[in-house]
C-alpha cells in the first residue's frame, strides 16, 4: 500500500492489491487528477475518510462498436422526447448524481470536495458532462474525464425512466463519431453490462489508454 505526499506521483498501476487499491491520500488537485486517470487510476473513497486510489484488475470497459441499444431503447430514441446537451450545467449533473437514491447504497462516494474538484477540471475542460431534458428540465445525465482518445466515465443519475441511458447512448455515438477508443466504465455492475460494456484485464485497458 502505497501513501502519497505532496508530490505529484503514482506507484505502477501493478502494484495495486487484490481489490484494487493502489494508493491512499494526496490530495484532488487538477495536476494530480488528470495524472491518476492518465495512469488508469481514479478516487473512490467515503466523506470523512483519506483519499483511495484505485485501478482494478479487471477492468469494465465499452468499445464502442459493441453497444447494445434494446428495440424498446430505438423507439424511446426516435420519438424524440428527450433532449440532450453537452457540457451545459456540469454542476448540475454531478450535484444530481451525488443525492440521487440508489439501490443497495446507503449513501454516495461523490464527496463535496469531489465535486468540488470535477468542478475545476470542467473549467479546464478535462471533465465533460451529458445533459437529458423533459420538457425543459433536467431529468438524467452524466460525466466523466475526457483524455481525448478514452472518456472514463464516473457517474449517472436518472430521474425519469430510461433518462440515463438515453445520456450514455449519446454519449457513446458522440465518441464514435470523434473517432475515441473506448469507454472506461471502471467496475462491472449488471446495468452497464445490458449496454454492452465488458471486463477486460487491467494490462489490455493500459495498452489502449497509453496507445501503445
Amino acid at each position: 500500500m502505497f501513501y502519497l505526499t505532496s508530490s505529484i506521483f503514482f506507484p505502477p498501476v501493478s502494484e495495486a492489491n487484490y481489490d484494487g487499491i493502489l494508493a491512499i491520500g494526496g490530495d484532488l488537485s487538477p495536476e494530480r487528477l488528470l495524472l491518476a486517470y492518465r495512469s488508469g487510476i481514479f478516487p473512490w473513497f467515503e466523506e470523512g475518510k483519506p483519499i483511495v486510489w484505485w485501478s482494478p484488475n479487471p477492468r469494465m470497459v465499452l468499445f464502442l462498436d459493441e453497444l447494445i441499444v434494446s428495440k424498446s431503447m430505438r423507439n424511446i430514441l426516435n420519438r424524440n422526447s428527450f433532449r440532450v446537451t453537452f457540457n451545459q450545467n456540469f454542476k448540475d449533473v454531478i450535484s444530481n448524481c451525488q443525492n440521487i437514491k440508489r439501490d443497495g447504497q446507503n449513501g454516495t462516494w461523490i464527496t463535496n470536495d469531489m465535486i468540488e474538484a470535477y468542478c475545476r477540471l470542467h473549467e479546464l475542460g478535462i471533465a465533460k458532462s451529458v445533459e437529458v431534458w423533459q420538457n425543459d428540465e433536467l431529468v438524467g445525465g452524466l460525466y466523466g474525464v475526457d483524455l481525448g482518445h478514452v472518456f472514463c466515465g464516473e457517474s449517472m443519475f436518472s430521474k425519469v425512466s430510461n433518462a440515463s441511458k438515453v445520456a450514455f447512448i449519446s454519449l457513446v455515438n458522440h465518441l464514435k463519431a470523434a473517432d475515441y477508443k473506448l469507454l472506461d466504465c471502471q467496475v462491472y455492475n449488471p446495468h452497464l453490462e445490458s449496454l454492452g460494456c465488458r471486463e477486460i484485464e487491467r494490462e489490455a485497458f493500459m495498452k489502449i489508454l497509453k496507445l501503445e
